[in-house]
């Protein structure tokens, strides 16, 4: 039996998390290669600790000297990620950061499999399983934990760029544990949040007098209440932030990105990978098709699961989840999506725009729940398949 009253939690990291700056400049290094060619191969990976940035990975242009140019001038691109991140630290500032630039042409055996040829279509980059999760317990149709640990941090990050709060800092952390009831999320359990700030004489009282208005600004209404247990920067001071407090790492922080652990993951990162790589563009389909099911009344609630050889242009399988709150059989689903959307690889791309350099900002408040951008951005958050899946089932 399913359970309808429990407690869930999920995490969100700010745009200045170690990991995050890494995310964030593996994909400034995909939009630049993108804007040279909607075609470019990158599969980019950063490094960064104490004063030091390692790029490293794979990248691919038609045109050989372009590629070599713009491989070897990507500092620029790097430091305006720091700063606009907000990193002037003493041992993080992204004027004197050293950088190491490690990134190579693509293996041509890999190139092989993915790139189309006459009588063959263009195949995936890599073999593995997206998943795409949607639930009506939100407007945005994600999960409500992690929908508004991001929208918190969000909100934080755009206080300290705009000069409300110069007290915080780049690097921060959100957790909520929400109540549900009749399977309808209620409440808040607990808060818990850390964030960086600049004065080393702030207590953590004197932070959580400065963060709590914002949280309680986007939670909503009656979420909090007298029983809510709050936890800000419960370890006291955090004054070292970022790279210069903890490494960071490309790809580390995809439950972050995706669904809070409130859907399966495939287990593939997103970040500094062109859309030839299904790890990132069949994850977006699948997020994709699950919220135009939800939001075609289909289902209240839905998991759909997408499989990939290298190579191989055609999924090899397709798999829907209503969690028993379909309004027609799963399998009816399976046999709809397949029919209102091309999930090919280079289908995806084309149907979803996704040749285009709109991925930094998806490095940090996660991939999913946004709002549809005029230029493509988050392109997979429409929801214009509604009529068509209607008429397929």
């Amino acid at each position: 039996m399913s359970r309808n009253t429990y407690t869930f939690t999920s995490e969100s990291v700010s745009e200045g998390h170690p990991d995050k700056v890494c995310d964030r400049i593996s994909d400034a290094v995909l939009d630049a290669f993108l804007t040279e060619e909607p075609e470019a191969r990158v599969a980019a990976e950063t490094f960064a600790t104490t004063n030091r940035v390692v790029i490293g990975g794979e990248v691919g242009l038609s045109d050989k000297d372009k590629l070599t140019k713009l491989r070897d001038d990507l500092s620029h691109v790097v430091r305006d990620c720091i700063r606009d991140i907000g990193y002037e630290q003493d041992k993080f500032h992204w004027k004197d950061v050293e950088i190491t630039n490690l990134l190579h042409e693509q293996s041509a055996h890999i190139a092989q499999g993915v790139v189309g040829s006459e009588g063959r279509e263009e195949g995936a980059g890599d073999q593995g399983i997206m998943f795409g999760f949607a639930t009506n317990e939100t407007p945005a149709l994600m999960p409500a934990p992690i929908q508004y640990s991001h929208a918190i941090l969000r909100r934080l990050a755009e206080v300290r760029k705009d000069g409300s709060e110069p007290a915080l800092g780049p690097d921060a952390k959100s957790q909520l544990s929400v109540l549900y009831r009749d399977g309808e999320p209620v409440g808040v359990s607990s808060v818990v949040l850390s964030t960086q700030h600049i004065d080393p004489d702030l207590t953590s009282a004197d932070i959580r007098a400065i963060v709590e208005p914002y949280i309680t600004e986007i939670l909503p209404d009656g979420w909090l209440s007298a029983e809510t247990v709050w936890h800000v920067n419960p370890t006291g001071k955090f004054v070292i932030g970022g790279p210069d407090g903890d490494a960071g790492l490309t790809g580390r922080k995809i439950i972050v990105d995706t669904y809070g652990g409130a859907a399966p993951h495939g287990g593939g990162a997103f970040s500094g990978k062109d859309p030839t790589k299904v790890d990132r563009s069949a994850a977006y389909a699948a997020r994709y098709l699950a919220k135009n099911i939800v939001a075609a009344g289909l289902a209240d609630k839905a998991t759909l699961q997408l499989s990939y050889a290298i190579g191989v242009s055609r999924p090899l399988s397709i798999y829907v989840n209503s969690h028993d709150t379909g309004q027609v059989p799963d399998e009816r689903i399976e046999a709809a999506v397949a029919k209102v959307m091309d999930l090919t690889p280079r289908g995806i791309r084309n149907h979803l725009q996704l040749n285009r350099p709109i991925y930094q900002r998806t490095a940090a408040y996660g991939h999913f729940g946004r709002e549809p951008e005029a230029d493509g951005g988050f392109s997979w958050e429409r929801t214009d398949l509604t009529e068509a899946l209607k008429q397929a089932v």
